[in-house]
């Protein structure tokens, strides 16, 4: 079982940035891809960025590249979502994923075994 906790969200004006953080316990992540996702009032749930486990290759969606990164820091068992160019449309609740052990990462749900409570993070025009 993995534990995820989301932190960093918050208010900010467009053109401003947030540092998302995921800290996973109950087990090492680092062979574990791991993923954010996002959820807008109304909408369904959409992935936003992935990163394997295994050379840390990262993907995005089209909407946040260039713009979002995902990085993770295996000795502090923690993923990071830095947020630069915040637009109002990237308002919503981000949840932080984890997949199984030593599997492919996805961008995908179903791809994802365990989930975070969420953070808000919502962006002011």
């Amino acid at each position: 079982q993995v534990q995820l906790v989301e932190s960093g969200g918050g208010l900010v004006q467009a053109g401003g940035s947030l540092r998302l953080s995921c800290a996973a316990s109950g087990r090492s992540i680092s062979v574990t891809p791991m993923g954010w996702f996002r959820q807008a009032p109304g909408k369904e749930r959409e992935f936003v960025a992935a990163i394997s486990w295994s050379d840390g290759t990262t993907s995005y969606a089209e909407s946040v590249k260039g713009r979002l990164t995902i990085s993770r820091d295996n000795a502090k068992n923690t993923v990071y979502l830095q947020m630069n160019s915040l637009k109002p449309e990237d308002t919503a609740v981000y949840y932080c994923a984890a997949g199984r052990p030593a599997t492919t990462v996805t961008i995908t749900t179903r791809g994802y075994a365990y989930w975070g409570q969420g953070t808000q993070v919502t962006v002011s025009s």
